[in-house]
């Protein structure tokens, strides 16, 4: 049995507009990501990775605010409070409205905003 708190990260990792908090469990990486109102991934996460759209692929649960995600091939959603959301890489993403987007990642948050 173990435990651990996300408001206690083992890691945090900042960018602008945006931070996200790591836990790890026996190679599972929990990551509470927080994405403030104007944050965009092509302009916020793509300079640090440098790669031309998000290539982790997510499995999140929406705690707050909401989040559009449009991935490569133009196919697009929005994802707000309560929403699960499974998100192939291959996309772009950005914060709607005036609320911090608050999500849970159970599967895209190992590199997540990690320099190259």
């Amino acid at each position: 049995m173990q435990k651990k708190s996300i408001r206690n990260p083992e890691e945090t990792r900042n960018f602008p507009k945006g931070k996200v908090d790591l836990v790890t469990f026996e190679g599972v990486t929990f990551g509470l990501a927080t994405f403030e109102p104007g944050w965009k991934w092509s302009e916020s996460v793509k300079p640090i990775v440098k790669t031309e759209s998000c290539q982790a692929p997510h499995t999140n649960y929406h705690l707050s605010g909401r989040l559009h995600v449009v991935m490569d091939d133009g196919t697009e959603n929005e994802y707000g409070p309560g929403d699960i959301g499974v998100v192939p890489p291959g996309h772009d993403a950005w914060t709607v409205g005036d609320e911090p987007a608050v999500v849970l990642d159970i599967t895209g948050m190992v590199d997540y905003a990690k320099k190259v």
